[in-house]
C-alpha cells in the first residue's frame, strides 16, 4: 500500500515540459469550478424578470398582460417572475428549455412579433406551445407552488371544490386544461378549439 501511494505522488509530481501533472489537474479543477459558476450566474441571470422584458416584444404584450392579473400583484404579496411559470425548476429540464428557447432569440433578430399586429398573428400559435408543454408535464410549474395536497377546499366556490377534486385528483385532467387564461390574454379560443378537435381526429 505504501508504495502505490509513493508511485502515485511521483507521477502526480513528475514534471511535464513546463508543469507537473499535480499542477496540471488542481488548474483544471479551479478552471471547472469557474466555468461552472460563471456557467449558473448566466443560467440565473437569464431568468430574471429584468432579462425578460428586456425586449419589447415581452415588455409591451405579455408581461404588460401579467400585471393586470393577480400573479402579478394580489392580497398576499406573492409575486410570479415570467420564470416561474416558463422556465422548469429541475437542472436538465430547465437546461433543455433553455436550449428550445433560443429560438426566441432568432424571432428577435429576424423581427418575427416586433408589432402588436405580428404578435397577435403569433399569438394563438405560441400559446398552443405553452399549453401543450403544460400538459406534457402536468403543469408542474403551476403544482410548485399550487399544490393539491395541501387545498383548503372549504375556501373555494363550489365549483372550483368539484373540479380539483374530480379533475385533479383522479388524473384526468391537468391545471392547464381549465386555466389557460390566467396570466395572459386568451388567443381566438374558436381557432384553437378547431386545430384540436383536429389534432384528436388525426389520432394525436
Amino acid at each position: 500500500m505504501r508504495d502505490l501511494i509513493r508511485r502515485y505522488w511521483k507521477t502526480i509530481n513528475r514534471p511535464t515540459a513546463y508543469y507537473s501533472l499535480g499542477f496540471l489537474t488542481l488548474g483544471g479543477f479551479i478552471a471547472g469550478v469557474v466555468f461552472w459558476g460563471a456557467f449558473n450566474t448566466a443560467m440565473e441571470l437569464t431568468n430574471t424578470e429584468a432579462f425578460c422584458t428586456g425586449c419589447h416584444e415581452m415588455r409591451d404584450n405579455t408581461y404588460a398582460e401579467l400585471k393586470t392579473t393577480i400573479h402579478y400583484s394580489n392580497r398576499s404579496g406573492f409575486h410570479a417572475k415570467c420564470s416561474d411559470c416558463h422556465v422548469p425548476h429541475e437542472w436538465t429540464a430547465k437546461i433543455a428549455r433553455k436550449m428550445q428557447a433560443s429560438k426566441e432569440v432568432w424571432a428577435k433578430v429576424f423581427g418575427v412579433v416586433n408589432t402588436r399586429e405580428k404578435f397577435e398573428d403569433k399569438r394563438l400559435e405560441l400559446a398552443e406551445h405553452e399549453w401543450a408543454r403544460f400538459k406534457a408535464n402536468d403543469s408542474l410549474e403551476c403544482r410548485n407552488c399550487h399544490q393539491f395536497e395541501y387545498m383548503d377546499f372549504t375556501r373555494q366556490s363550489p365549483r372550483a371544490q368539484e373540479a380539483h377534486q374530480r379533475f385533479l385528483a383522479t388524473g384526468e385532467r391537468t391545471c392547464i386544461d381549465c386555466h389557460k387564461g390566467i396570466a395572459h390574454q386568451l388567443p381566438n379560443m374558436t381557432q384553437a378549439q378547431a386545430d384540436a378537435d383536429a389534432k384528436q381526429a388525426a389520432g394525436h
